[in-house]
């Protein structure tokens, strides 16, 4: 064979007789890519084993949700063989509740049971529960009037406030002014009579003689009604004024003593202010009318369209209190 002739091996492609790589046409090398290495193919080639077979890659199974999520069961599997359960919501993994949220809900919920205990137990009042309908109307309407009487007299006050800072109109309105405050004062006081409606208040000693608490009683609850001038007069036609330093004694024989004067029963206190308030106020329960009948006596109320407060009381010198400036 000439040196220009090429024998044929296995591969199926000439080879130069010379030592060398096999090539392909032109000095190319073998363009396939399983073509096997000449030497292995050569009879004078040791013999080597044959390469061992690779099983075939398998891919992992996917599973792929309604929602679009995907999950590797075989990377699951590898990982602790429990696949996770995939939820409708964004592929997003379901959780178990844990002990703390169980714990927050249970004391979320024992707080608002312990609200509505103590919502329950506030708000049932035992007092105005056991009072009577009857009663509450009057109370309301005690206040009601009180409100009423509250607010004309901030009217009254800023009307004249009104006035006082006009211009041609204050000097006179003031004088006014100053005359009212004057009269009021001395309706207060006492130096001054004065008249209205009211009602006329007797007292009527049962087994027990009236003492000086009853009609003290009796006196504040008319104060507190709005009474705005009152008077007390005996079986005797003695009568005193009444005025914010009265006080009211015990005297000898179911007498009573006011102001240092002796009385003797039955008394009998007019008062001037809204005789529907007044009222209301004697007949409360527990209040004046209760206790002088559970004394045994009677307490008689009558309205009066024109109650006449003349007895005056002699002006109080004043030795300690005096007017800031």
């Amino acid at each position: 064979m000439s040196s220009d002739e090429h024998t044929e091996t296995g591969t199926g492609w000439p080879q130069p007789a010379g030592p060398g790589r096999p090539s392909g046409p032109a000095g190319e090398p073998d363009p396939r890519p399983d073509a096997p290495d000449p030497d292995e193919l050569s009879p004078l080639a040791p013999e080597r084993s044959a390469p061992a077979v690779e099983p075939p890659v398998q891919e992992p199974a996917v599973v792929e949700p309604d929602d679009g999520a995907t999950v590797d069961l075989s990377r699951a599997a590898e990982a602790g063989g429990v696949v996770p359960a995939v939820s409708g919501d964004g592929g997003a993994p379901r959780r178990r509740v844990s002990s703390a949220g169980v714990m927050i809900a249970a004391l979320l919920a024992l707080l608002g049971f312990t609200l509505v205990v103590q919502f329950k137990s506030t708000s049932t009042d035992p007092t105005v529960a056991a009072t009577r309908q009857e009663d509450l109307v009057r109370i309301l309407y005690d206040l009601n009037s009180r409100e009423v009487r509250l607010r004309q007299d901030i009217a009254t006050l800023e009307e004249s406030q009104r006035q006082l800072r006009s211009g041609q109109q204050g000097r006179q309105a003031a004088l006014e002014e100053a005359t009212r405050r004057a009269d009021e004062l001395g309706i207060l006081a006492g130096t001054l009579p004065a008249t209205g409606p009211g009602l006329s208040v007797r007292f009527e000693a049962g087994e027990k003689p009236i003492s000086a608490s009853r009609v003290l009683d009796a006196v504040q609850e008319l104060r507190g009604a709005g009474a705005e001038a009152m008077q007390i007069s005996g079986g005797d036609r003695a009568t005193v004024r009444i005025i914010a330093s009265t006080f009211f004694l015990d005297g000898e024989g179911g007498s009573l003593v006011v102001d240092g004067r002796r009385l003797t029963g039955p008394f009998t206190i007019t008062v001037i202010g809204d005789p529907a308030t007044m009222r209301t106020a004697l007949n409360i329960p527990g209040g004046v009318v209760a206790s002088v009948t559970g004394d045994g006596g009677k307490l008689i109320v009558e309205d009066r369209e024109a109650a006449e407060v003349s007895a005056l009381h002699a002006p109080i010198k004043l030795e300690h209190a005096r007017p800031v400036s």
